[in-house]
């Protein structure tokens, strides 16, 4: 499945160019989802239908979603208390109703996450596409499942299961029940979920589709997602340019702003595929609507987003490892060699990734920003790497 993730600054329009990409889809002969993570049913505005905690079809080939995150919460905390009802009953607590609980913080990222999913892997559509919240929640929200799953590796790690088979022995011994079983059953789950969903977004079939309004605050959004998103190795499909004014305006205020939306497009023109979307002079709502915005169509072809090592050693002595980060400042980046692990800084974001096997082996013998890509040298440990001939 192809899925395309739509976002951009929060009043830049991302739903209704969601909503427009997916009709227009559609209107191509693809079976389109449009997913959206607005509490408000602001797609189904403008889709002119309805949406809510089902799927609802729109046309033919389009179908919406907005899940209901309250519900999902209820029926996973009920899930776990069934699950861990030996310990609770030990503790002595008391079991929550369903109707008396309400979504913890994070808890609704988590279940849209799980519905990406699970829109993802059907087999009933052709191209998801997801209406994410704005920047630079949506950022935060594509960076949780690899960090959880981080989490969860440091906190249980798996190979701590191979004394499993002591644990009833342990609990008979004690008199008590034993809830590690159940603590990394319920661990192992989750890392499965969060994977499932990290492969969706790291698909090479899965592309960014960035919104904003042509001006200087878009201008600043769209630096900062550009770059966010290259340190998640996600890629940018294109920029949706919202709300275009026309070449021709009927007084001096609007050509003041005019002249101030051609020189954003001219520079985003020199560094992104830019789409401007004409302004309708009103609120867009119906297929109609919808249509007259004229958005582009989805781009079959892909680019996946490469982290290439190159091997220097020859010639300087060193592998080299080649990361895009468009937009990066040299003074606001940091690198931290943490173990197998590399801690990344590039402005106001931050990954922890994993190194690939053969720098494993190396130390970090310098870095650089060349022309929005940092390459990050690494030299053999004498006491690690093989010696040539051995």
């Amino acid at each position: 499945m192809r899925t395309i993730l739509i976002t951009g600054p929060g009043g830049s329009g991302r739903t209704t160019v969601a909503a427009a990409t997916a009709l227009e889809a559609a209107r191509e002969g693809h079976r389109t989802l449009l997913l959206s993570a607005d509490r408000t049913d602001t797609p189904g505005t403008a889709l002119g239908t309805a949406t809510g905690p089902v799927p609802t079809e729109v046309t033919e080939r389009l179908s919406a979603w907005r899940p209901d995150a309250a519900e999902r919460f209820r029926q996973d905390l009920t899930a776990f208390q069934t699950r861990a009802a030996n310990v609770l009953d030990l503790l002595g607590a008391a079991r929550l109703d369903a109707e008396e609980v309400t979504p913890l913080p994070g808890a609704e990222e988590l279940s849209f996450l799980r519905a990406l999913r699970d829109a993802a892997l059907s087999e009933r559509y052709d191209l998801l596409v997801v209406d994410l919240p704005p920047l630079p929640q949506a950022l935060a929200l594509l960076a949780l499942p690899e960090e959880l799953r981080r989490y969860l590796r440091r906190l249980l790690p798996p190979e701590r299961q191979a004394a499993r088979a002591l644990r009833p022995v342990l609990g008979r011994l004690a008199g008590v029940p034993m809830p590690a079983d159940w603590l990394y059953e319920t661990a192992a789950r989750w890392d499965v979920e969060l994977a499932a969903v990290e492969a969706v977004l790291t698909d090479r079939n899965t592309a960014v589709r960035l919104v904003a309004e042509p001006g200087p605050a878009g201008a600043d959004a769209v630096r900062a997602a550009t770059l966010g998103l290259a340190l998640r190795a996600l890629r940018t499909e294109s920029l949706i340019a919202n709300r275009a004014l026309p070449e021709t305006a009927p007084d001096s205020w609007l050509s003041s702003l005019l002249a101030q939306q051609r020189k954003t497009l001219a520079d985003w023109r020199e560094s992104y595929d830019v789409h401007p979307v004409p302004h309708l002079g009103r609120d867009p709502h119906g297929p109609d609507d919808l249509t007259a915005l004229a958005v582009p169509g989805v781009n079959p072809a892909t680019t996946p987003v490469g982290w290439p090592v190159t091997d220097r050693l020859a010639e300087d002595g060193v592998l080299v490892w080649h990361l895009p980060l468009p937009g990066a400042i040299r003074d606001e980046l940091d690198l931290i060699r943490r173990g197998d692990e590399l801690l990344i800084t590039a402005g106001p974001f931050r990954r922890i990734v994993a190194l690939p096997s053969a720098l494993r082996r190396c130390t970090v013998a310098g870095a650089g920003l060349r022309d929005g890509e940092l390459r990050i040298r690494f030299a053999p440990d004498p006491d690690l790497w093989p010696a040539a001939g051995r």
